[in-house]
This record gives C-alpha cells, sequence and structure tokens, in this order.
C-alpha cells in the first residue's frame, strides 16, 4: 500500500478480511467485525447495491449496529456452530459493576426448501437480533441505503414500526425499527439500551413492487426464524462425508460455497462483490458476480468429494441450461449470468471511488468475450465425475456435449486468452491444451461408459496429437518446466494442475522438475503467485497483484500426490493462517498477509476442501 493511500479517507475503510458473510442463496451481505453491513445487492447477487461503503466510504451507503460507547468496547465475531449466522458480540469493562456485553445476530433467513417461509410474501429479508448478555448496553444504528451502486439517495417515510426507503421504478426496502427514530440525511438513526436477556430484531426486507406496510417480527418469530435458520445450515451440513483432521475448516469452506450459490438455478457466483482489488491503488478491480463454468466445474467436484451430490445435481441443471445458449467463439460461453444468460456486459462506475481508492470500479464483466478453451475440459472432467458417482447424465445432456467436443475437435489448435483471461492478446496457452486433452478423454471415457453414440475413434487421435504436441512445444529445457505458453521461457502456476488432472504422473521426471521451479521462481514464503507479470505473455493491465491463494492450494495437492506429504502438509497448514478470523479467503494475499480481490472466493474455498480431503486421505495411508 503505498504511502498516500495510507492518509485521509483511507482510514475510514475495513480491511477486506473485517468481513463475515450471510445470505440466502438469492443474495448475499457483508458484515464487518464492528456490525456494519457494508455491501448487499437487492434482490440477487447481480443487482444494484443497496449498500456500497466496501466500495466508497462516503457514496456507498451502510447499515450498522453496534455499541454507542465504541472506543472501550472490544468485538468479536464468530459464526454459530456449523451454521451461516454470524455473531457479534460487544463487551465493555465500562464505569459500572463488571461492565456490559452484548449480541447481535445476523442471518438472512432460509428455510427447509430455500424458499421463503408462509408469511413472508416477498422473502429477502436481512434479520438482526440484539441480545442483552451482561449490564446495560447502549446500543447505535444507523441505516443509510444508498440505491443503485450510490447513486440515489432514497427517500425516507417513517410509518408504524419503522421506516420505508423508496427509489425510483418502485424499488424500495423497508426497515422495522424498536426505540425512538430520527430521519437524517436519507437514513435512520435510532439508540436504544438492552438490558440482560432482553432482545430486539430489527428486520430490513426487500419489498416487491404492490408491497404494502413493513415486514417485522415479534420477539417469538424472531426466535423462530433464527432457529429455522440455524436447523436448516446444520440440515443441510449433515451430509458432508468429510470427517477427516481440518473438518471445521472443510465445513466452513462448504456452508461457504453453499452461500454463493444461486438457488433458483444452480449457478453459482465465483464471489459475492464487485471490483475489490487485486491491488490496492490499481486497476485490477472485477465483478465476480457471475458464473464461470470453470470455477463452477471445480466446485462440482468438491462437492462430489465431500457428498453434497444434491449440489452437483442443481450445478447440472445449470450446465443444461447453458448448453442451450451458444457463445460467439464455440458452443460454451467461459461465463454466464445466474440466469443462464452469456451477456455480460461491462461497464464502470466513475462516480465512485473504489475500495480505498482502487479506480476504475466495474460492474459486468467483459471477459465473457473472450474465447478460453480450458472450460472444455473443466466441465467434461465435472459431467464425468458426476455421471460416474453421481446421477448418470441424459441422453439430451450428452448430445450437447457431443457437439461440443465435436466442435473443439477442430478448433483445439486456436490460440485463447487462458485462464488468467489475459487483456494482452492470444497465446498458444499450455494449460489450455492440457485441459482441451482432459475434454477429450472425459468424453471417450463417459462414452465408453454408457454406450453413448460418439465419434470415439477421431476423438482418440485428437486427444493423442494434443499429448504430444504439449510435451514437444510446451516444455523448456533451459526452464525444466512447463512454460505457460508456447515458445515461452516462463512459468505458470496452472501446470500443477497436470497431475490433478492426470495428464502427467505426479513421480515423472517432468512434473517433479515442473514442481521444483514453480516452488523456486514462484512462490514466496509459502505462497504462490500466477505468474511473473514482468516475463509472462502481457495481460494488458498495469501494476502488480498478490499471490494467488488457490494456487497455493494446488501446490498442496500437487506435493501431496508427488509424495512429499510433510511438504504439503506444512504448506496446507500455513495457509490456514492465512484465513480471516472466520476462516474464509478472498481470492489474494498481499504482501504483508492482507486480503485482496474479490471476497469470500469460491476457488479458493473449494481448492481448500479438495487439498483437505486429498492430503487427509494420503496421510491416512490411502491412494490418490
Amino acid at each position: 500500500m503505498t504511502q498516500d493511500l495510507l492518509q485521509g479517507r483511507v482510514l475510514a475503510y475495513k480491511l477486506i478480511e473485517d468481513y463475515g458473510i450471510i445470505g440466502d442463496m438469492h443474495t448475499a451481505a457483508l458484515i464487518s467485525k464492528d456490525g456494519s453491513l457494508d455491501w448487499l445487492c437487492l434482490p440477487d447477487f447481480d443487482s444494484p447495491s443497496v449498500f456500497a461503503t466496501l466500495l466508497d466510504d462516503e457514496k456507498g451507503g451502510y447499515f450498522r449496529i453496534y455499541g454507542q460507547e465504541s472506543e472501550e468496547y472490544q468485538t468479536r465475531q464468530f459464526y454459530f456452530p456449523e451454521t451461516n449466522v454470524l455473531m457479534t458480540r460487544f463487551s465493555s469493562s465500562g464505569s459500572g459493576e463488571g461492565g456490559s456485553v452484548a449480541q447481535l445476530a445476523d442471518f438472512m433467513e432460509v428455510h427447509e426448501d430455500s424458499q421463503p417461509s408462509a408469511h413472508e410474501a416477498h422473502g429477502r429479508r436481512v434479520i438482526r437480533q440484539v441480545l442483552g448478555v451482561q449490564g446495560t448496553t447502549r446500543m447505535r444504528l444507523e441505516c443509510f441505503p444508498r440505491f443503485d451502486y450510490g447513486r440515489l439517495r432514497p427517500q425516507v417515510e417513517e410509518v408504524e414500526g419503522g421506516v420505508i426507503f423508496s427509489g425510483g421504478n418502485g424499488f424500495s426496502i423497508s426497515l422495522s425499527c424498536e426505540g425512538e427514530m430520527r430521519i437524517v440525511n436519507g437514513g435512520v438513526i435510532c439508540e436504544f439500551d438492552i438490558e440482560p436477556n432482553e432482545s430486539k430484531t430489527f428486520v430490513l426486507a426487500y419489498r416487491g413492487p404492490n408491497e404494502k406496510g413493513i415486514v417485522s417480527l415479534t420477539p417469538s418469530e424472531g426466535e423462530t426464524a433464527f432457529h429455522e435458520t440455524t436447523r436448516f445450515w446444520r440440515a443441510w451440513l449433515s451430509n458432508c462425508t468429510y470427517n477427516g483432521r481440518w473438518r471445521e475448516v472443510v465445513f466452513r469452506s462448504a456452508l461457504t460455497l453453499k452461500l454463493l450459490t444461486y438457488q433458483p438455478t444452480g449457478a453459482i457466483v465465483a464471489a459475492p462483490t464487485c471490483s475489490l482489488p487485486e491491488v490496492i491503488g490499481g486497476e485490477r478491480n472485477w465483478d465476480y458476480r457471475y458464473t464461470w463454468m470453470r470455477d463452477s466445474s471445480f466446485i462440482l467436484r468438491a462437492f462430489m468429494q465431500i457428498g453434497l451430490t444434491n449440489e452437483a445435481q442443481e450445478f447440472m441443471r445449470f450446465v443444461e441450461l447453458a448448453c442451450e445458449t451458444e457463445g460467439e467463439d464455440g458452443p460454451l460461453n467461459i461465463m454466464y449470468t445466474i440466469r443462464g444468460k452469456a451477456e455480460v456486459e461491462e461497464k464502470t462506475l466513475d462516480h465512485l471511488d473504489g475500495y480505498m481508492g482502487s479506480r476504475p470500479v466495474r460492474v459486468g464483466n467483459g471477459a465473457g468475450n473472450q474465447m478460453q478453451l480450458d472450460i472444455y475440459g473443466e466441465l467434461m472432467d465435472a459431467v464425468y465425475l458426476f455421471n460416474k458417482d453421481g446421477t448418470p447424465i441424459s441422453y439430451a445432456l450428452w448430445k450437447s456435449l457431443r457437439g461440443m467436443l465435436n466442435w473443439l475437435m477442430h478448433n483445439w489448435r486456436r490460440p485463447d486468452e487462458g485462464i488468467w483471461e489475459v487483456r494482452g492478446g492470444r497465446q498458444q496457452f499450455v494449460h489450455s491444451k492440457v485441459m482441451c486433452w482432459v475434454a477429450f478423454e472425459r468424453g471417450i471415457r463417459i462414452a465408453e461408459a454408457r454406450s453413448f453414440p460418439s465419434d470415439r475413434f477421431e476423438w482418440i487421435k485428437v486427444r493423442d496429437e494434443i499429448y504430444e504436441e504439449i510435451q514437444e512445444l510446451g516444455w523448456s529445457d533451459e526452464l525444466q518446466s512447463f512454460t505457460q505458453y508456447y515458445g515461452a521461457q516462463t512459468l505458470d502456476a496452472s501446470a500443477l494442475l497436470m497431475p490433478l488432472v492426470f495428464f502427467m504422473a505426479p513421480q515423472d521426471p517432468r512434473m517433479q522438475s515442473t514442481i521444483k521451479a514453480i516452488e523456486e521462481k514462484l512462490t514466496y514464503d509459502s505462497l504462490v503467485y500466477r505468474y511473473n507479470a514482468d516475463e509472462s505473455a502481457p495481460d494488458g493491465l498495469e501494476g502488480d497483484e498478490g499471490t494467488f491463494t488457490m494456487c497455493t492450494f494446488w501446490l498442496v495437492e500437487a506435493l501431496t500426490k508427488a509424495g512429499r506429504l510433510d511438504d504439503a502438509r506444512f504448506l496446507f497448514e500455513r495457509m490456514l493462517g492465512y484465513s480471516n478470523h472466520l476462516g474464509l479467503y478472498s481470492e489474494e494475499i498481499g504482501p504483508s498477509g492482507e486480503s485482496l480481490g474479490n471476497f469470500p472466493q469460491g476457488f479458493t474455498h473449494l481448492g481448500l476442501i479438495s487439498a483437505a480431503v486429498n492430503l487427509d486421505h494420503a496421510l491416512g495411508g490411502g491412494r490418490i
């Protein structure tokens, strides 16, 4: 972080790792350690924000509940065990005997069928419950929504039991509020005392166009909502079959991935946020509130590894939906909206300052217009696992997949933008070619296992051509490693996936040498960079970036498969120390151990699950 960014308003921003996440599998909110809800889009993940202080501390809007003597209060944040209910405790020694303690429970209500309850016509509501634990705690509520990414200050109407915030096009939200309210500057402030065993429930609810009044909960209804929500998460988690050494962190990662699922279609967003920077003050700020076929395929694999087959089934519904939409550069797009649409226009929001001054702030994602050939391999690998260990795929889906492979058979030699979505021109990326090999290898296996009609003999020929070409053109004698792209003399951490997808045997001398090269040249204090930005294919962007958290977990798996179990375990345990206080990870880790990039990121959490499962199995003497 540069010195000038440390001055002035930057100090008002919280660290990315200071946040926890809640959600209802339609949208998600980020809440900081001091009780401030600083990010929420309504009604869905990719809707315009209602609160976005995360991207502009003056214009974004926030909803905070906290101990009023903030200088004296100590806070501690944790999840209610085995749930996505976030707890924040405020404790103060105070001036009185014993001091005071109050607890804030934050959650978005979910039920057994992931649908709104019978008394909830519109759904999408954040429930914030304050409970007095010890002494008298003076609390303060500040709610200042700013609609449409901070562009619109809403009209505020006080009604019985709360307020209604209204914007254009009939969009509105309501807040039920207990206590004396003051309407100020397009928001509301409320101060109240909370006594031991006393509780107050505040409900922020999205209102449909014809909705009347506000949503409020009596104390007993609030308790019911809390218990229904905790029961839902615990019942869901009970399906997880992992009981290994790292059960708690695997469970937290699984719960986080579930929060990133869009229940109506089975889509899985890469992250619930947009434009959190990969380097403070830089331009690498992207919108991740969409579904990348690559990420989702890896997530399906992670769910299958720990027995969550229903989630895999939901994702396959989305795959069938996505297969109906043909991209400009092939039958599959690299990314989709949560509703399965392929059009994702990228725009900049120039009125927002960005997190700690990191501009531009982007919504939408232009990477959707790229060609990335690796996605065919990732998809086919996921389908292969699902067909083998889950539910046999339908003939209709097979026809779509067969068409994809037949297209790939004639297009795999084309250069593309690759897994890292470079914006500096297409290359013959080695990882893309490896995943083309995976696509045909898995397609052949599926066709043979199910006796599906296919062009197997042609696929086998192409598969073998790809393999030999990679060995010839993707290997550098000088580096003694596989390279980033044909003819390059630079490394890429994506080569660590070669043994994970069974392209290379982990004990093969070339693979052993590649792992060693990545450890020596792309790894810093056990953290792995994607590539060396100064040496790699130009990505079309200025500035550096942090280490890529997912790549470090890839290294853990590669070391595990290579039989270096002590090294793998040491690295994995070190990585656990880089999570935040809740066990959550962002996309990248900066030079001082700070979180960078969108948060929390599904790619990272699925990497943790896969690494934990395979390492635990190997440490137990199993084959992987």
